[in-house]
Protein backbone atom coordinates (compact mmCIF):
# COMPACT_ATOMS: atom_id res chain seq x y z
CA UNK A 1 0.00 0.00 0.00
CA UNK A 2 1.62 3.20 -1.18
CA UNK A 3 1.08 6.64 0.49
CA UNK A 4 0.81 9.70 -1.69
CA UNK A 5 2.65 12.65 -0.12
CA UNK A 6 0.52 15.75 0.53
CA UNK A 7 1.09 18.61 -1.81
CA UNK A 8 2.92 21.56 -0.25
CA UNK A 9 1.57 25.09 -0.54
CA UNK A 10 4.01 27.81 -1.45
CA UNK A 11 3.47 30.49 1.25
CA UNK A 12 6.10 32.83 -0.08
CA UNK A 13 4.72 36.21 -1.20
CA UNK A 14 4.43 36.74 -4.88
CA UNK A 15 6.54 39.20 -6.77
CA UNK A 16 3.44 41.35 -7.29
CA UNK A 17 2.73 41.51 -3.54
CA UNK A 18 6.34 42.43 -2.82
CA UNK A 19 6.30 45.16 -5.46
CA UNK A 20 3.02 46.54 -4.08
CA UNK A 21 4.41 46.62 -0.52
CA UNK A 22 7.58 48.36 -1.63
CA UNK A 23 5.55 50.89 -3.61
CA UNK A 24 3.34 51.66 -0.59
CA UNK A 25 6.41 52.16 1.63
CA UNK A 26 8.05 54.43 -0.93
CA UNK A 27 4.86 56.47 -1.32
CA UNK A 28 4.50 56.85 2.46
CA UNK A 29 8.12 57.93 2.88
CA UNK A 30 7.78 60.35 -0.02
CA UNK A 31 4.60 61.82 1.47
CA UNK A 32 6.27 62.32 4.86
CA UNK A 33 9.29 63.94 3.20
CA UNK A 34 7.01 66.20 1.14
CA UNK A 35 5.19 67.31 4.29
CA UNK A 36 8.58 68.02 5.89
CA UNK A 37 9.61 70.18 2.94
CA UNK A 38 6.29 72.05 3.03
CA UNK A 39 6.20 72.41 6.81
CA UNK A 40 6.42 76.21 6.69
CA UNK A 41 3.48 76.86 4.31
CA UNK A 42 1.50 74.13 6.11
CA UNK A 43 2.12 75.93 9.41
CA UNK A 44 1.04 79.21 7.77
CA UNK A 45 -2.13 77.50 6.52
CA UNK A 46 -2.98 76.11 9.96
CA UNK A 47 -2.42 79.49 11.64
CA UNK A 48 -4.45 81.25 8.93
CA UNK A 49 -7.32 78.82 9.44
CA UNK A 50 -7.14 79.40 13.19
CA UNK A 51 -7.24 83.19 12.74
CA UNK A 52 -10.08 82.90 10.22
CA UNK A 53 -12.11 80.82 12.66
CA UNK A 54 -11.44 83.37 15.41
CA UNK A 55 -12.47 86.45 13.42
CA UNK A 56 -15.40 84.85 11.61
CA UNK A 57 -17.68 85.45 14.61
CA UNK A 58 -17.07 89.22 14.88
CA UNK A 59 -17.15 89.56 11.09
CA UNK A 60 -20.50 87.77 10.85
CA UNK A 61 -21.90 89.91 13.67
CA UNK A 62 -20.83 93.17 12.01
CA UNK A 63 -22.00 91.94 8.59
CA UNK A 64 -25.60 92.13 9.82
CA UNK A 65 -25.26 95.92 10.02
CA UNK A 66 -22.87 96.72 7.16
CA UNK A 67 -21.25 95.28 4.06
CA UNK A 68 -19.09 92.24 4.72
CA UNK A 69 -16.01 93.94 3.25
CA UNK A 70 -16.30 96.83 5.72
CA UNK A 71 -16.82 94.36 8.57
CA UNK A 72 -13.66 92.47 7.62
CA UNK A 73 -11.69 95.72 7.34
CA UNK A 74 -12.75 96.80 10.85
CA UNK A 75 -11.96 93.45 12.46
CA UNK A 76 -8.56 93.06 10.80
CA UNK A 77 -7.68 96.69 11.54
CA UNK A 78 -8.35 96.01 15.22
CA UNK A 79 -6.33 92.82 14.92
CA UNK A 80 -3.35 94.89 13.77
CA UNK A 81 -3.84 97.79 16.17
CA UNK A 82 -3.88 95.65 19.32
CA UNK A 83 -0.30 94.32 18.84
CA UNK A 84 0.83 97.85 17.97
CA UNK A 85 -0.63 99.20 21.22
CA UNK A 86 0.99 96.36 23.14
CA UNK A 87 4.30 97.26 21.51
CA UNK A 88 3.95 100.90 22.54
CA UNK A 89 3.00 100.02 26.12
CA UNK A 90 5.69 97.38 26.64
CA UNK A 91 8.62 97.53 24.25
CA UNK A 92 9.17 101.28 23.96
CA UNK A 93 9.43 101.92 27.74
CA UNK A 94 11.71 98.89 28.18
CA UNK A 95 14.08 100.10 25.45
CA UNK A 96 14.10 103.64 26.81
CA UNK A 97 14.79 102.52 30.39
CA UNK A 98 17.56 100.18 29.22
CA UNK A 99 19.28 102.94 27.27
CA UNK A 100 18.95 105.31 30.23
CA UNK A 101 20.36 102.69 32.58
CA UNK A 102 23.42 102.07 30.42
CA UNK A 103 23.95 105.79 29.90
CA UNK A 104 23.65 106.64 33.60
CA UNK A 105 25.68 103.67 34.81
CA UNK A 106 28.98 105.64 35.04
CA UNK A 107 27.22 108.22 37.22
CA UNK A 108 25.83 105.47 39.44
CA UNK A 109 29.32 104.03 39.82
CA UNK A 110 30.74 107.43 40.74
CA UNK A 111 28.04 107.94 43.39
CA UNK A 112 28.82 104.50 44.76
CA UNK A 113 32.54 105.33 44.93
CA UNK A 114 31.79 108.49 46.90
CA UNK A 115 29.59 106.52 49.29
CA UNK A 116 32.32 103.92 49.76
CA UNK A 117 34.95 106.57 50.51
CA UNK A 118 32.72 108.12 53.16
CA UNK A 119 32.18 104.80 54.96
CA UNK A 120 35.10 103.12 56.72
CA UNK A 121 33.76 99.56 56.51
CA UNK A 122 32.90 99.89 52.84
CA UNK A 123 36.32 101.43 52.21
CA UNK A 124 38.00 98.38 53.77
CA UNK A 125 35.91 96.03 51.63
CA UNK A 126 36.85 98.07 48.57
CA UNK A 127 40.54 97.77 49.41
CA UNK A 128 40.23 94.01 49.86
CA UNK A 129 38.08 93.21 46.82
CA UNK A 130 38.54 96.23 44.51
CA UNK A 131 34.77 96.70 44.16
CA UNK A 132 34.90 100.18 42.66
CA UNK A 133 37.55 99.19 40.14
CA UNK A 134 35.49 96.25 38.91
CA UNK A 135 32.32 98.35 38.70
CA UNK A 136 34.19 101.08 36.80
CA UNK A 137 35.52 98.54 34.32
CA UNK A 138 32.01 97.09 33.94
CA UNK A 139 30.47 100.49 33.22
CA UNK A 140 33.11 101.29 30.60
CA UNK A 141 32.66 97.88 29.02
CA UNK A 142 28.87 98.29 28.81
CA UNK A 143 29.20 101.78 27.38
CA UNK A 144 31.67 100.48 24.80
CA UNK A 145 29.28 97.73 23.75
CA UNK A 146 26.61 100.16 22.62
CA UNK A 147 28.06 99.98 19.09
CA UNK A 148 27.86 96.20 19.21
CA UNK A 149 24.30 96.53 20.43
CA UNK A 150 23.50 98.63 17.36
CA UNK A 151 24.71 95.79 15.14
CA UNK A 152 22.63 93.32 17.13
CA UNK A 153 19.61 95.58 16.68
CA UNK A 154 20.15 95.44 12.93
CA UNK A 155 20.04 91.65 13.04
CA UNK A 156 16.96 91.78 15.23
CA UNK A 157 15.38 94.21 12.77
CA UNK A 158 15.99 91.77 9.93
CA UNK A 159 14.28 89.05 11.96
CA UNK A 160 11.37 91.37 12.67
CA UNK A 161 11.00 92.14 8.95
CA UNK A 162 10.93 88.41 8.18
CA UNK A 163 8.35 87.84 10.91
CA UNK A 164 6.24 90.71 9.57
CA UNK A 165 6.33 89.15 6.10
CA UNK A 166 5.14 85.85 7.56
CA UNK A 167 2.43 87.66 9.54
CA UNK A 168 1.18 89.51 6.47
CA UNK A 169 1.11 86.24 4.51
CA UNK A 170 -0.90 84.52 7.24
CA UNK A 171 -3.33 87.43 7.54
CA UNK A 172 -3.90 87.57 3.77
CA UNK A 173 -4.58 83.82 3.68
CA UNK A 174 -7.01 84.15 6.57
CA UNK A 175 -8.79 87.01 4.76
CA UNK A 176 -9.35 84.77 1.76
CA UNK A 177 -10.68 82.06 4.07
CA UNK A 178 -13.10 84.43 5.77
CA UNK A 179 -14.25 85.97 2.49
CA UNK A 180 -14.48 82.79 0.41
CA UNK A 181 -14.62 80.02 2.97
CA UNK A 182 -18.42 79.81 3.00
CA UNK A 183 -18.51 79.65 -0.80
CA UNK A 184 -15.83 76.93 -0.90
CA UNK A 185 -17.66 74.87 1.71
CA UNK A 186 -21.03 75.17 -0.03
CA UNK A 187 -19.48 74.18 -3.37
CA UNK A 188 -17.95 71.10 -1.76
CA UNK A 189 -21.17 70.14 0.01
CA UNK A 190 -23.19 70.36 -3.21
CA UNK A 191 -21.13 67.45 -4.51
CA UNK A 192 -21.99 65.22 -1.53
CA UNK A 193 -25.20 63.30 -0.73
CA UNK A 194 -27.73 65.37 1.26
CA UNK A 195 -27.30 63.47 4.53
CA UNK A 196 -23.50 63.58 4.32
CA UNK A 197 -23.55 67.25 3.35
CA UNK A 198 -25.67 68.05 6.39
CA UNK A 199 -23.20 66.21 8.65
CA UNK A 200 -20.26 68.11 7.13
CA UNK A 201 -22.09 71.44 7.51
CA UNK A 202 -23.03 70.76 11.12
CA UNK A 203 -19.50 69.63 12.02
CA UNK A 204 -17.78 72.63 10.37
CA UNK A 205 -20.13 75.08 12.08
CA UNK A 206 -19.54 73.47 15.46
CA UNK A 207 -15.75 73.48 14.98
CA UNK A 208 -15.76 77.17 14.02
CA UNK A 209 -17.92 78.02 17.03
CA UNK A 210 -15.66 75.97 19.33
CA UNK A 211 -12.48 77.74 18.16
CA UNK A 212 -14.08 81.18 18.44
CA UNK A 213 -15.42 80.32 21.90
CA UNK A 214 -12.01 79.10 23.00
CA UNK A 215 -10.32 82.32 21.93
CA UNK A 216 -12.99 84.38 23.65
CA UNK A 217 -12.58 82.33 26.83
CA UNK A 218 -8.78 82.62 26.74
CA UNK A 219 -8.96 86.40 26.29
CA UNK A 220 -11.47 86.68 29.13
CA UNK A 221 -9.24 84.59 31.38
CA UNK A 222 -6.16 86.68 30.50
CA UNK A 223 -8.12 89.86 31.16
CA UNK A 224 -9.06 88.60 34.64
CA UNK A 225 -5.41 87.76 35.34
CA UNK A 226 -4.21 91.15 34.12
CA UNK A 227 -6.76 93.14 36.12
CA UNK A 228 -6.08 91.11 39.27
CA UNK A 229 -2.33 91.57 38.90
CA UNK A 230 -2.75 95.30 38.25
CA UNK A 231 -4.76 95.71 41.46
CA UNK A 232 -2.12 93.87 43.49
CA UNK A 233 0.70 95.92 41.93
CA UNK A 234 -1.14 99.15 42.70
CA UNK A 235 -1.68 98.05 46.30
CA UNK A 236 2.04 97.27 46.64
CA UNK A 237 2.94 100.62 45.09
CA UNK A 238 5.12 99.13 42.32
CA UNK A 239 6.10 101.60 39.54
CA UNK A 240 4.57 101.09 36.06
CA UNK A 241 1.81 98.65 37.10
CA UNK A 242 0.05 98.77 33.71
CA UNK A 243 2.94 97.35 31.61
CA UNK A 244 3.59 94.67 34.23
CA UNK A 245 -0.09 93.72 34.31
CA UNK A 246 -0.07 93.56 30.51
CA UNK A 247 2.87 91.13 30.66
CA UNK A 248 0.83 88.95 33.03
CA UNK A 249 -2.17 89.04 30.68
CA UNK A 250 -0.13 88.17 27.58
CA UNK A 251 1.75 85.29 29.18
CA UNK A 252 -1.48 84.03 30.75
CA UNK A 253 -2.67 83.13 27.25
CA UNK A 254 -0.23 80.20 27.45
CA UNK A 255 -2.12 77.37 29.17
CA UNK A 256 -0.87 75.94 32.47
CA UNK A 257 2.55 77.64 32.63
CA UNK A 258 1.74 81.18 31.46
CA UNK A 259 0.73 82.46 34.89
CA UNK A 260 3.97 81.11 36.39
CA UNK A 261 6.15 82.74 33.72
CA UNK A 262 4.41 86.07 34.16
CA UNK A 263 4.70 85.91 37.95
CA UNK A 264 8.45 85.21 37.75
CA UNK A 265 9.08 88.09 35.33
CA UNK A 266 7.10 90.55 37.41
CA UNK A 267 8.68 89.21 40.60
CA UNK A 268 12.15 90.02 39.24
CA UNK A 269 11.02 93.57 38.45
CA UNK A 270 9.58 93.97 41.95
CA UNK A 271 12.87 92.73 43.42
CA UNK A 272 14.73 95.66 41.87
CA UNK A 273 12.03 98.32 42.31
CA UNK A 274 10.43 97.34 45.62
CA UNK A 275 11.35 95.66 48.87
CA UNK A 276 11.82 92.08 49.99
CA UNK A 277 8.43 92.26 51.70
CA UNK A 278 6.81 93.24 48.39
CA UNK A 279 8.46 90.26 46.68
CA UNK A 280 7.19 87.88 49.37
CA UNK A 281 3.65 89.27 49.15
CA UNK A 282 3.73 89.05 45.33
CA UNK A 283 5.01 85.46 45.46
CA UNK A 284 2.22 84.41 47.84
CA UNK A 285 -0.36 86.17 45.66
CA UNK A 286 1.02 84.59 42.48
CA UNK A 287 1.00 81.06 43.96
CA UNK A 288 -2.54 81.44 45.27
CA UNK A 289 -3.87 82.93 42.04
CA UNK A 290 -2.13 80.35 39.86
CA UNK A 291 -3.76 77.50 41.79
CA UNK A 292 -7.11 79.27 41.58
CA UNK A 293 -6.72 79.82 37.85
CA UNK A 294 -5.41 76.36 36.95
CA UNK A 295 -8.05 74.42 38.84
CA UNK A 296 -11.04 76.77 38.92
CA UNK A 297 -10.97 79.56 36.34
CA UNK A 298 -9.31 77.95 33.32
CA UNK A 299 -11.04 74.54 33.35
CA UNK A 300 -14.46 76.10 33.90
CA UNK A 301 -14.08 78.79 31.26
CA UNK A 302 -12.59 76.53 28.60
CA UNK A 303 -14.80 73.53 29.36
CA UNK A 304 -17.86 75.71 28.84
CA UNK A 305 -16.40 77.55 25.85
CA UNK A 306 -15.14 74.46 24.01
CA UNK A 307 -17.61 71.94 25.54
CA UNK A 308 -14.98 69.38 26.53
CA UNK A 309 -14.21 67.86 29.90
CA UNK A 310 -11.86 69.95 32.14
CA UNK A 311 -9.54 66.95 32.47
CA UNK A 312 -9.25 66.80 28.66
CA UNK A 313 -8.43 70.53 28.67
CA UNK A 314 -5.48 69.98 31.01
CA UNK A 315 -4.20 66.91 29.13
CA UNK A 316 -4.51 68.64 25.73
CA UNK A 317 -2.53 71.65 26.97
CA UNK A 318 0.24 69.43 28.34
CA UNK A 319 0.47 67.33 25.16
CA UNK A 320 0.45 70.38 22.87
CA UNK A 321 3.16 72.12 24.89
CA UNK A 322 5.31 68.98 24.82
CA UNK A 323 5.00 68.53 21.06
CA UNK A 324 5.11 72.10 19.73
CA UNK A 325 6.00 74.33 22.66
CA UNK A 326 4.08 77.56 23.14
CA UNK A 327 2.26 77.35 19.79
CA UNK A 328 1.22 73.79 20.54
CA UNK A 329 -0.12 74.81 23.94
CA UNK A 330 -2.18 77.59 22.35
CA UNK A 331 -3.62 75.32 19.64
CA UNK A 332 -4.04 72.19 21.75
CA UNK A 333 -7.44 72.94 23.27
CA UNK A 334 -9.22 73.97 20.03
CA UNK A 335 -7.49 71.00 18.39
CA UNK A 336 -8.91 68.66 21.02
CA UNK A 337 -12.33 70.21 20.54
CA UNK A 338 -12.06 69.76 16.77
CA UNK A 339 -11.18 66.07 17.15
CA UNK A 340 -14.00 65.51 19.63
CA UNK A 341 -16.58 67.22 17.40
CA UNK A 342 -15.36 65.35 14.30
CA UNK A 343 -15.53 61.96 16.02
CA UNK A 344 -18.95 62.68 17.48
CA UNK A 345 -20.36 63.84 14.15
CA UNK A 346 -18.87 60.84 12.35
CA UNK A 347 -20.42 58.41 14.83
CA UNK A 348 -23.75 60.21 14.57
CA UNK A 349 -23.57 60.12 10.78
CA UNK A 350 -22.67 56.41 10.78
CA UNK A 351 -25.59 55.67 13.08
CA UNK A 352 -28.14 57.61 11.03
CA UNK A 353 -26.75 56.17 7.79
CA UNK A 354 -27.77 52.68 8.89
CA UNK A 355 -31.31 53.79 9.68
CA UNK A 356 -33.94 53.35 6.95
CA UNK A 357 -35.00 56.50 5.22
CA UNK A 358 -38.32 57.89 6.40
CA UNK A 359 -41.19 57.39 3.93
CA UNK A 360 -42.29 60.41 1.97
CA UNK A 361 -45.50 62.01 3.15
Amino acid sequence: MSVTPASTVDERPSARAIARTVLIVVLCVSAVYLVYLLRTPIAYLVLAAFIAACVSGPVNALSRHMRRGFAMAIVYLLLLLIPALIFLVLVVPVVEQTVNLVGNLPGFVQDLEEEIQSNEQLRELDQDYDITGKLDDLSKELAGKLDDAAGALIDIGAGVVSSLFALVTILVMSMFMVARGQIWRDAFLRMRPPREAEAWRRASDRVANAVASYVGGALFQATIAGITAWLMLVILGIPSPLPLALIIALLDLIPMIGATLGAVVVGVVILFSGSIGDVVIWALFAIAYQQFENYVVQPRIQSKAVSIDPFIVVIAALVGATLLGVVGALLAIPGAATIQISVKEYLEYSRTKRLPASPAA
